[in-house]
């Protein structure tokens, strides 16, 4: 399996929309890993996880073939990782020469941001944009494009099902956990002897431990140790940090010398890992 990320920022992206702290200062003068856009990845170019407002810049920036991507996973409503408005452009009239279904997977509330648009691009649009939304609970598991894909619960947003997910295929599987702090025992439940290749987690704090919303590196390394005792991990199992506020003050180059002794590797746009 391969993995692109093609956006590993929080929210406010980094440097941040309107900020002018000295974290974002430096990021501007740095530039090159140090400019972060907001949450996405592709995985083996065929599963798109996530669709915030900075996924045209990824198609133009990375070449992200989005006419061809058939599987949309969505991990929650918020707006870095859920931006339906651009969805609509898929429509006839804006779009041509497109074949095939987009399905897009998620939750409730999910759905319920893709109605909200309705008033705006209209009920003509929606039905033209050649996509179909199937809503997913957390422990239902789900087959697309030969994957076996699991919605875990996530620890996020206490108004929202929020899910992270576990994708399986030809005896390899990936660990998508972002959003999310250390996870409900649920979660713990049914990971409990699965073997994972690769864990990719948010660690949008870095420095500062958090743990219940998200995550920082002093939690990524719990749930690492964690994971390890429920027997999901293996020797050669990778570990990916990525999804980075400003709040958490440090830049790429600072973050990877606290990353790598806790083998961790840290992701930044376009960083793509095969395993």
């Amino acid at each position: 399996m391969k993995i692109q990320y093609l956006g590993t920022a929080a929210a406010e992206g980094w440097p941040g929309l309107f900020c002018r702290c000295e974290v974002c200062r430096r990021a501007r003068e740095a530039g090159g890993k140090n400019i972060r856009t907001r949450s996405q990845a592709l995985i083996d170019d065929a599963i798109l996880m996530d669709f915030p407002p900075d996924t045209y810049l990824h198609m133009l920036r990375d070449g992200l073939p989005l006419p061809e991507i058939r599987t949309l996973l969505l991990t929650h409503s918020h707006q870095d990782h859920w931006y339906p408005e651009d969805l609509a452009f898929r429509g006839e009239g804006f779009s041509h020469d497109i074949d095939g279904i987009l399905e897009i997977y998620g939750n409730d509330a999910c759905a319920k941001r893709l109605e909200a648009i309705l008033p705006i691009v209209g009920q003509g649009m929606m039905d033209a944009m050649r996509a179909h939304y199937n809503e997913v609970t957390a422990f239902s598991p789900f087959e697309t494009q030969g994957y076996r894909v699991t919605p875990l619960k996530a620890l996020h947003n206490r108004a929202e099902n929020c899910l992270i997910y576990l994708i399986e295929k030809d005896g390899k599987s990936l660990l998508y956990a972002n959003d999310t702090g250390l996870f409900p025992q649920e979660t713990w439940e049914y990971l409990r002897g699965r073997k994972l290749d690769l864990v990719s987690m948010d660690c949008t704090m870095q420095q500062i431990p958090e743990g219940t919303n998200h995550m920082g590196l002093a939690d990524n390394a719990e749930l690492c140790r964690r994971l390890g005792e429920a027997g999901c991990t293996h020797e050669g199992t990778k570990y990916v940090i990525t999804h980075f506020s400003h709040n958490g003050g440090l830049l790429h180059e600072e973050l990877e010398e606290r990353a790598r002794p806790l083998g961790f590797l840290t992701a930044y746009d376009g960083m793509t890992l095969s395993f």
